[in-house]
């Protein structure tokens, strides 16, 4: 785990009173905390719950004594860049992003001198986050979550689940950062499974539905969809092969 202590986090926080004057000047009355998102509220209201509630531990309420500002992607990755700018500029003292690493670049690329705070499902000196885990350096820390490298395990219980098919499909995003090291794991994992895997790829709600199509015309029997915040906001929404959303 690659961690952002709690104290320190709190002192970014709390030290705006601190600050020089001339400094003081160009903040809000109260630290603001720029919550930024590649998913959307409802589906991580329990996410967003628990953020609430450490702030609270701390000392720091929503409201009286902390703001906080959300920006929600909904998955579209493309708009990060643009509502990690608006943060800046409110201006906010941490960037917290979530939704994996869409959200973690958009804020790198945003600032170099607000302290930044993400989640990562993938290595996050690999992917230029930090300089290494000891000494992460720049303005960003965080911690891993190791969720990018459990596609082989998603198939193995897939097969475990539905012993009795023959064909699977794996859904990909290839609009996300990390799905061609997804796909790396899926291929390696493919030779030990004694399957036929289709390879299906959507980053639209129109190409899920295409990508349903080809399970049905495919005789597909069972289907893996991987790690991806874009696919996590759609979980809720019922999709079939005619391309109608219900």
């Amino acid at each position: 785990m690659f961690d952002l202590r709690r104290r320190e986090f709190i002192t970014l926080l709390g030290g705006a009173a601190a600050w020089p004057l001339a400094a003081r000047a160009q903040q809000p009355a109260m630290p603001v905390i720029g919550y930024l998102s590649s998913r959307s509220p409802d589906e991580t209201a329990h996410l967003v719950a628990a953020f609430r509630r450490g702030l609270g531990e701390n000392g720091f309420v929503e409201g009286q004594n902390v703001t906080i500002e959300y920006r929600w992607a909904l998955g579209q990755y493309d708009q990060l860049p643009a509502m990690a700018l608006e943060l800046v500029r409110h201006p906010v003292t941490v960037l917290t992003t979530t939704g994996a690493e869409p959200s973690a670049f958009a804020a790198k690329a945003a600032t170099s001198t607000i302290p930044i705070v993400f989640t990562t499902g993938d290595d996050p000196v690999k992917q230029g986050l930090v300089a290494s885990y000891n000494r992460p350096g720049g303005n960003a820390t965080g911690v891993r979550l190791l969720t990018d490298p459990a596609e082989p395990k998603r198939l193995a219980l897939l097969r475990e689940l539905v012993p009795q098919a023959t064909t699977i499909g794996v859904l990909l995003n290839p609009g996300f950062s990390e799905s061609a090291s997804q796909l790396r794991d899926v291929q390696e994992a493919m030779p030990t499974l004694n399957l036929q895997v289709h390879i299906l790829r959507a980053s639209t709600d129109r190409e899920i539905e295409s990508a349903f199509g080809e399970v049905a015309a495919q005789g597909i029997q069972a289907l893996a969809v991987a790690g991806d915040p874009f696919f996590d906001t759609c979980r809720s929404r019922k999709f079939n092969p005619a391309g109608l959303v219900r």
